[in-house]
């Protein structure tokens, strides 16, 4: 194991209290699959923190989160509108277009941004040749870790709406878009007319298990009501509920998910300031840094220079044409690890 990574946040381990939580609850018995009295209880948790206006189930994983989301709105003609970068469209080996036989529509992006003109353009409908737009899925923050205006997301919400469709948030990281934001989870996804909400959260501090949320009950009862069917048939209800239950009860306690969080876009941060003080002539850095995620062109660099750098530190190269990379903070990451990076990085020989 390497004692850090830049790879991915999904690369580091579990925080410690998430453990010790998983531990209290790993006694005696309760009923399975979510039926107990205290998943019940840390799912009503979830539904007050955002407003108490929706419905909330643990999932197991985030591509199943979107599965579940996704195709709770879906008809079999249906097409889901996402920007061309997506994570169901490129990280998710075609999950939700498999489950819900549903196309998804690519839209032209800036910065993983999907447009709002773009996607006004794709609302088309009455043309029984072709799949008709029902949900526009946006991630938050993006697959460049970048974030919407609140403006934005109510502006695409709105859109949907007045066609008679929905929004769908990505949430893989929605705890690093609220701290960065300087709001509230619930600010930024029911206030702003979110349909629903894919919340994650292995991807800072979890072991296990995500959450689905369906919001504003009124408009959406029913897609809610059936939502535990979805569920089942898309195997992602897990029996054993309470060891994830568990996990964000520990999550929300005393804002840990929002620590963690501020930490890790903390630490994007302070890997950008090192980037430009020391290599601002020589790297490039390629997107807005905005959340816990830093693209830079290692251009500069040969291939050889790079391997080297890959031998000692995990990074993921995001464009072979300009030597994108990607390098990605977690909840553990520490400024020494960063220290050290731009120290290798910064020696004459790679240049």
């Amino acid at each position: 194991m390497n004692k850090c990574s830049f790879g991915s946040d999904n690369h580091s381990g579990v925080h410690p209290q998430i453990l010790k939580a998983i531990e209290r609850v790993n006694e005696g018995y309760c009923f399975g699959y979510g039926e107990d009295g205290y998943t019940e209880g840390v799912l009503r948790q979830i539904e007050a923190l955002l407003g108490n206006d929706c419905k909330a189930l643990f999932v197991l994983n985030g591509t199943g989160a979107n599965v579940v989301s996704l195709s709770s709105f879906l008809d079999s003609f249906s097409t889901v509108l996402a920007p061309s970068c997506a994570h169901i469209l490129e990280d998710e080996c075609g999950a939700v277009e498999r489950f819900s036989s549903c196309k998804i529509t690519p839209l032209p992006h800036i910065d993983g941004k999907v447009v709002f003109d773009e996607v006004k353009a794709a609302l088309c409908f009455g043309d029984q040749h072709k799949v008709q737009p029902k949900i526009l899925s946006i991630s938050l923050p993006t697959e460049f870790e970048t974030l919407y205006t609140r403006e934005e997301i109510k502006a695409l919400a709105e859109l949907m709406h007045s066609v008679g469709g929905y929004l769908h948030i990505d949430g893989s990281r929605i705890s690093n878009a609220a701290s960065a934001m300087g709001c509230s989870v619930k600010e930024i996804t029911y206030d702003l007319g979110c349909d629903v909400l894919s919340f994650g959260g292995t991807k800072n501090g979890l072991l296990i298990g995500e959450a689905v949320v369906i919001f504003n009950l009124k408009k959406n009862r029913k897609i809610a009501d059936n939502l535990c069917f979805v569920r089942k048939q898309a195997t992602q209800l897990y029996s054993k509920n309470r060891f994830i239950a568990a996990q964000f009860e520990a999550y929300l306690k005393d804002d840990l998910y929002l620590q963690m969080a501020s930490h890790s876009n903390r630490m994007a941060k302070y890997l950008e300031s090192c980037l430009r003080e020391k290599l601002g002539g020589k790297i490039q850095i390629t997107r807005p840094v905005q959340t816990n995620g830093v693209y830079l062109s290692l251009l500069p660099l040969s291939d050889e220079a790079i391997d080297a750098l890959r031998k000692k530190y995990i990074f993921y190269i995001w464009d072979n044409r300009t030597k994108e990379v990607r390098l990605m903070c977690s909840f553990n990451t520490q400024k020494e690890f960063i220290d050290e990076f731009i120290e290798d990085l910064s020696k004459k020989g790679l240049f």
